[in-house]
């Protein structure tokens, strides 16, 4: 209970041995975290998908979002996937690029992704504020899902379809700013790119929002940035979340000159969903009160003094940095945790 339930990836210095740094992971996830990684190691032994398995729980990736900061949690995915730890979820749940990082994982293509940030010349590509001064948006996502995502670092979207572990990529409707989970309108592979891109559509940097199923929706980080409640609406009985903040680094609201331009473009594109976008520093405090008191949770994050990346980062020293340190706080939790299982089999 309490704010045991997070990881951050800090290490102690000094030599350890394996068993040693076990225990030190253990503690430093608390015992609420230790349900959650059992759970992910029994499953790993015993083998199995969703639908052939024996336990009676309900296991949930959550992803959160945040853009250019999804850099941290594309080396999370990595450690998940170097530790064969993909078919051990029941479903995968993500806002914005969290969602592009389920599709990663979800697709067998983790390593891919970790590299896709320091490829030279990708991310100013995708984004430019540049762009901006000819009227055009900063994020070009016809760019990443139609011609990076799809011709030149492929994700395979055949393969996300027919995993039994199910991606849920969620938005913000714009009539009423709820949350709302995608996985329903996706059917082919056309919906399931066109799903997240509604889910990667930023407020005001990405372009007008994105009609899926008769309706319109914008990023999924407006209404739920961490998509924890959702999935245990739709009943997870333990959830791992992949953070993209530092534990002290709060979501704050814009400027006073950036919250009036801001409130222009919703009143324009996206009125219903003004209230969401305003009351999200609030939101965001509910949540963090939620999720350290669910004692089915464990939260991994970057560790305290990673460097802030902010959303629209483009620099690759940066974004390979957080990338690499994302994966080694997985890593480190995960690893742990796996020597424990592996030394009391």
């Amino acid at each position: 209970m309490g704010s045991d339930n997070h990881f951050d990836g800090r290490r102690t210095d000094g030599p350890q041995s394996a068993s040693a740094a076990a225990v030190g992971a253990a503690e430093a996830v608390g015992p609420a975290s230790h349900r959650v990684l059992d759970l992910l190691f029994e499953r790993r032994a015993a083998g199995g998908t969703p639908g052939t398995r024996s336990d009676p729980h309900r296991l949930a990736l959550v992803i959160e979002g945040g853009g250019s900061r999804a850099a941290y949690s594309t080396g999370m995915i990595g450690a998940i996937h170097d530790l064969g730890l993909t078919d051990c979820f029941d479903a995968v749940y993500g806002s914005s690029a969290g969602a592009l990082n389920g599709a990663w994982l979800l697709c067998g293509r983790a390593p891919e992704a970790m590299v896709g940030w320091t490829a030279p010349g990708v991310m100013r590509k995708v984004m430019s504020t540049r762009r901006a001064f000819r009227g055009r948006p900063v994020v070009d996502l016809d760019y990443l899902i139609n011609v990076l995502y799809t011709d030149l670092m492929p994700i395979d979207f055949a393969a996300v379809l027919t995993n039994p572990v199910t991606l849920h990529p969620l938005a913000t409707a714009v009539t009423d700013g709820d949350s709302i989970d995608l996985a329903p309108h996706i059917d082919d592979v056309a919906t399931l790119k066109r799903a997240l891109r509604a889910s990667s559509c930023l407020p005001v940097i990405a372009g007008p929002p994105v009609e899926l199923g008769g309706n319109r929706f914008l990023d999924g980080g407006v209404a739920e940035p961490v998509p924890i409640r959702r999935a245990l609406a739709d009943g997870a009985t333990h959830a791992l979340v992949l953070r993209t903040r530092r534990v002290d680094e709060p979501s704050v609201p814009p400027g006073a000159v950036a919250g009036r331009f801001t409130a222009r473009w919703f009143r324009r594109y996206a009125p219903g969903a003004l209230d969401a976008w305003d009351e999200r520093p609030a939101r965001a405090l509910r949540d963090e009160r939620l999720l350290v008191n669910l004692d089915t949770v464990l939260q991994i994050r970057p560790p305290l003094g990673s460097p802030r990346v902010s959303r629209i980062a483009t620099d690759a020293a940066l974004l390979g940095s957080a990338v690499a340190i994302g994966h080694d706080a997985a890593l480190t939790a995960l690893s742990a945790a796996d020597a424990t299982a592996s030394g009391a089999t």
